[in-house]
């Protein structure tokens, strides 16, 4: 490259900073950021312990309070039957619902970054549509079709089988909405629909040749829910999510970079194309993952990356730990309400998350369509 021509590009990339740190500085909320996520980090313990102790079966909430005090160990405070309510029920669900609403809630902040707009979520735009997916052709065509993955991967197959479901639709996606350099809101949503109706046909096949067992096992997919955690369910899950969930920090400086646009952070010395590689596959992970373990829960991954942007701003240094905070105490929350809320049998966990993000989804729709051509 000619010397002059360097120079410009220097100088266009130190223009294009010197622009975002003042734009940053403008609206800076770094200490209000902080102390949310203080706060939520407090809430997030609280409601994890509240989860615990709630439930249609009285686990001697005294007795709970004893042990986790220390004042006596889990033998002396807790009978047989409440170990097993609270060991083997309670605790599965309540870390079951912290990864899965984390899992969820920062896939929906990544994917509002990388398409550079609010609307941006797993469950809307087919992700998750594809992972359901993935996990249904495992469960019915089962060991007869996917024996060597059953033999090599055991209980990770299920995780794995939804991970590249959710891949294969979130990087379609991608191709669909992204033209020369530029993604259109109105296509992503568009295909997202597409997709997700393109899966849900697929899926109504295999329903449609799958026998009565099987057919018990996919109800779990239609609304999600936590009923069905358990502590290799958690096994299966935590590792794929845990890794996709430390990867997403080391992405924060590329997407605060490509809300500039993607020729700005390029001239910032962002990997652009790297960084959606990786963005791309932190989502799909995160997301087949969470659906192999709690069927399809959605809105979660829109309402809380938008509700913290209210609140802290756009800075994705504090946006994806806060996502990952509020999106599992939210899903925790939920779970229990939708096992007390009709005692004692429980509602399907993705009609409380319907209930409070679809009227959420229609108010950013309404509020920001003049912004975005739609």
């Amino acid at each position: 490259m000619h010397p002059s021509e360097m120079a410009v590009e220097n100088g266009q990339r130190r223009s294009i900073a010197v622009r975002m740190k003042e734009s940053w500085r403008a609206g800076d909320r770094s200490q209000v950021a902080r102390l949310v996520i203080f706060v939520l980090a407090l809430l997030a313990v609280v409601t994890f312990f509240s989860s615990i102790m709630t439930g249609a079966a009285d686990a001697s909430v005294g007795n709970l309070l004893r042990w986790l005090t220390g004042t006596e160990t889990a033998e002396q405070a807790l009978s047989l039957r409440d170990r097993i309510i609270i060991f083997d029920i309670r605790l599965p669900r309540a870390v079951l619902g912290l990864l899965v609403g984390a899992a969820l809630a920062v896939s929906g902040a990544v994917m509002q970054g990388l398409f550079r707009n609010p609307l941006a979520d797993p469950g809307l735009v087919g992700v998750s549509a594809g992972a359901s997916l993935g996990a249904v052709l495992v469960i019915v065509l089962g060991s007869a079709t996917f024996g060597p993955l059953f033999a090599a991967f055991g209980f990770y197959a299920l995780p794995i089988a939804a991970f590249l479901g959710g891949l294969a639709t979130t990087f379609l996606l991608y191709r669909i909405a992204t033209r020369s350099g530029h993604t259109s809101v109105a296509t992503m949503l568009l295909a997202g629909i597409a997709i997700a109706a393109l899966a849900g046909a697929i899926t109504g096949v295999m329903i449609f040749v799958a026998d009565d067992q099987q057919l018990r096992d996919l109800t779990f997919w239609g609304l999600g829910s936590l009923a069905g955690a358990s502590w290799p369910k958690i096994l299966a899950a935590a590792p794929i999510i845990l890794l996709s969930l430390a990867v997403v920090p080391f992405l924060a400086r590329g997407l605060n970079a490509l809300t500039l646009g993607e020729a700005a952070a390029f001239h910032m010395g962002v990997p652009v194309q790297r960084l959606k590689n990786v963005a791309i596959v932190s989502v799909a992970a995160a997301t087949g993952a969470s659906v192999a373990v709690s069927g399809g829960i959605g809105f979660v991954g829109i309402v809380v990356p938008h509700v913290l942007r209210l609140v802290i701003g756009p800075d994705h240094r504090f946006l994806l730990p806060a996502s990952a905070l509020l999106g599992g105490i939210l899903l925790i929350f939920a779970d229990m309400i939708a096992r007390t809320i009709v005692p004692p049998a429980e509602l399907p966990i993705g009609i409380i998350t319907a209930f409070a993000g679809a009227p959420f989804f229609l108010w950013i729709l309404l509020r920001g369509r003049s912004h975005m051509g739609l």
